[in-house]
């Protein structure tokens, strides 16, 4: 189990966002988290990338606990994520964006750098190298020197992702990946998902897209008002009455 979540609980004022959360992520797995609107999802998202604190509870990820680690330290362990809104570096390029995620893991010192010494030209070429590879593999490898604000609003939400791939995370948090995608172009997002999680990478996603979820995630966590309403394959949470009443209501007879 690479991330384990335990009692999470964050209010804000007098609101309850989340409820004793638990549940844990396995490594090398897509793990789905769905749920209305308002059920959580984001908050907790945000927890575990360090960005809120929670209220009480606990995370680990690997051997170490994070609940309480700044955003930084937290990227710094190898969780990377994208936004449910885009963020982006609008007036960089693509190649200029996917280079600034990977502040973490690049070593450009200072001096060497200043004086453009071979070693640092040679370090650059290779940052650089790496860069236009993970472009290439999220479809975006022509799109290299457009600046971002040009995209299409599918190509941004790749370049978004191909940001967070820079940071070689071990666990990638995705908000949102097929939003106001095609069809096409969720395919792709999918088989790009399932690639990373064959090669050992983690993923958690959240997504409203139930027919996306169902076939990507091999398990599935369902938020509703804070709490969790079941954890499962896909057959189990999709036949949970709980869930169904959830997304669909409660059914009237006397309708």
């Amino acid at each position: 189990m690479l991330l384990e979540i335990k009692d999470i609980t964050r209010y804000f004022g007098g609101l309850c966002a989340l409820a004793i959360v638990s549940f844990g992520v396995e490594s090398g797995k897509v793990h789905g988290l769905i749920g209305p609107n308002g059920a959580g999802k984001t908050t907790l998202i945000n927890i575990l990338s360090g960005i809120t604190k929670p209220s009480s509870g606990q995370l680990r990820l690997g051997e170490q606990q994070i609940e309480m680690l700044p955003a930084h330290r937290v990227a710094a362990l190898g969780v990377a994520r994208t936004f449910q809104n885009i963020r982006l570096f609008p007036a960089l390029s693509c190649l200029e964006n996917v280079i600034a995620g990977q502040h973490l893991t690049a070593q450009r010192p200072l001096i060497p750098n200043l004086l453009c010494l071979p070693a640092a030209r040679r370090r650059e070429k290779i940052y650089q190298d790496e860069a236009h590879a993970i472009l290439e593999r999220v479809g975006l490898g022509s799109r290299a020197i457009f600046w971002a604000q040009h995209l299409s609003y599918g190509e941004r939400r790749r370049l978004e992702i191909a940001r967070a791939l820079a940071s070689r995370p071990r666990l990638l948090l995705l908000d949102e990946p097929v939003a106001g995608m095609r069809r096409e172009e969720m395919l792709g997002v999918a088989d790009l998902i399932r690639s990373l999680a064959n090669e050992g990478m983690t993923i958690l996603l959240i997504e409203h897209n139930m027919a996306f979820v169902m076939d990507l995630c091999s398990r599935i966590t369902v938020l509703n008002f804070g709490s969790v309403i079941t954890t499962g394959c896909p057959s189990e949470v999709g036949a949970h009455p709980e869930v169904i009443e959830a997304y669909l209501g409660r059914s009237d007879s006397n309708a």
